[in-house]
C-alpha cells in the first residue's frame, strides 16, 4: 500500500516538474518576444513587415536554414549516441527537441544533459552526457576558432584603448583554448586534470571525431549564412567578407559567456551591435536581426519540444 502511494507521489511529482519547465519556457519565450528591453515590439514588427520578411519565399528560406540547422543537430545527436546506445534518427530528434526545451531555461544549456539522459538507463547514463558533452565541445571550439578569424579581421577597425585590450585579452583565451583543444596529446606536462578534460576525446575513433567536428562545422555555415541572408534580406550595406566576419565574431565573442539561452538573443544582440557599429549598421536592424534568429533556431524548436517533454517517461533504472 505505501510503496504504491509512494510510486504515485513520484508520480505527480514528476508531472508537475514536465508542466513548469514547459510552461516555464512558453512564459520566457512570451516575455522576451513581447517584452524585450532591446526593442520594442511594434519596431521588430516594422521591420519585418518593412522588408518584406513575411513572403513566402522568404519565409520558406528562413525555415529551410532552420529545419537544414536542426536536421543536423539531430543527425550528430544520433551519431554520438550510436556508441553507446543506437538510435534512429526519429528518436533521436524526439531526444533532441525535449531537452531543447529545459536548456532554455537553464544556464549554458546543462538542461540538455538532464533530460537526454533520462531517455537512457542508469547504466548509460554517464556516457551519454559525455557524448552530449563532446558534441557541444566540437560546436564551441568551431565558434571560437572561426570567431578569431573575425576578431583578426575586425581588429583594424577598433578604437585604441579600452575595447582594444578586452579584444586582445579575449582574443589570447581564445588561442590558448584551441592550441590545448587540437594538441591536447602534446600537453602531458599539464598533469591528470587535463588528461581528464579531454579523456571524452578518446571515446572515439579518429574518424568519428572528424564525423562529428564536420556535422558541427556544417550546422556552424548554416546558421551563421541565415544570418547573413537576413543581412541582404534588411538591405544593410556590406560585403560578404565584412559580414561573416562580424557574425563570426558575434557568436565567438557570445559563445564563452555562461547565459541562460532564453536571454541568448540579449548578449548576441548587444555584442552584435559592437562588432556591426564599426560599419555604422542601424542597430534597431540588428537587433531584429538576432531576435528573428534567436525565435527561429531556439523559441520555435524548444516549443516543438514541449509537446514531447510532455511525453517524457525516464527509463527503467
Amino acid at each position: 500500500m505505501l510503496r504504491s502511494i509512494s510510486y504515485k507521489s513520484k508520480q505527480f511529482l514528476w508531472l508537475v516538474s514536465k508542466l513548469a519547465i514547459v510552461i516555464g519556457c512558453c512564459y520566457f519565450i512570451y516575455d522576451k518576444i513581447a517584452h524585450n528591453k532591446n526593442i520594442k515590439f511594434d519596431n521588430f514588427w516594422y521591420f519585418l513587415v518593412n522588408f518584406d520578411v513575411f513572403s513566402t519565399k522568404n519565409i520558406l528560406l528562413l525555415l529551410f536554414f532552420t529545419l537544414f540547422n536542426w536536421i543536423l543537430e539531430i543527425t550528430k545527436w544520433q551519431f554520438l549516441a550510436k556508441k553507446v546506445h543506437p538510435i534512429s534518427w526519429s528518436i533521436a530528434g524526439i531526444q533532441t527537441l525535449a531537452s531543447s526545451t529545459l536548456a532554455m531555461v537553464t544556464p549554458v544549456r546543462t538542461g540538455e544533459y538532464g533530460v537526454k539522459i533520462l531517455y537512457y538507463p542508469k547504466e548509460e547514463r554517464k556516457e551519454i552526457a559525455l557524448a552530449a558533452f563532446i558534441g557541444n565541445i566540437y560546436q564551441l571550439v568551431i565558434s571560437l576558432g572561426l570567431g578569431v578569424w573575425g576578431i583578426v579581421y575586425l581588429f583594424k577597425y577598433f578604437d585604441t584603448g579600452f575595447i582594444s585590450t578586452i579584444f586582445l585579452i579575449f582574443l589570447t583565451g581564445i588561442l590558448a583554448i584551441l592550441i590545448l583543444f587540437f594538441f591536447k596529446h602534446r600537453f602531458h606536462f599539464f598533469g591528470t586534470w587535463l588528461s581528464k578534460f579531454f579523456i571524452g576525446f578518446n571515446f572515439r575513433s579518429e574518424p568519428q571525431n572528424r564525423k562529428a567536428f564536420l556535422l558541427s562545422l556544417i550546422r556552424y555555415l548554416i546558421f551563421s549564412h541565415q544570418f547573413y541572408f537576413l543581412i541582404t534580406l534588411f538591405e544593410i550595406d556590406m560585403s560578404y567578407i565584412e559580414a561573416m566576419a562580424c557574425i563570426t565574431s558575434m557568436y565567438g565573442l557570445t559563445s564563452v559567456v555562461p547565459i541562460l539561452p532564453v536571454f541568448d538573443f540579449l548578449l548576441k544582440g548587444s555584442v552584435s551591435i559592437l562588432v556591426f557599429s564599426f560599419f555604422n549598421v542601424n542597430p534597431i536592424m540588428i537587433i531584429t536581426i538576432t531576435t528573428l534568429m534567436w525565435i527561429l533556431n531556439f523559441a520555435i524548436p524548444a516549443l516543438i519540444g514541449s509537446f514531447f517533454m510532455l511525453k517524457l517517461k525516464p527509463a527503467l533504472e
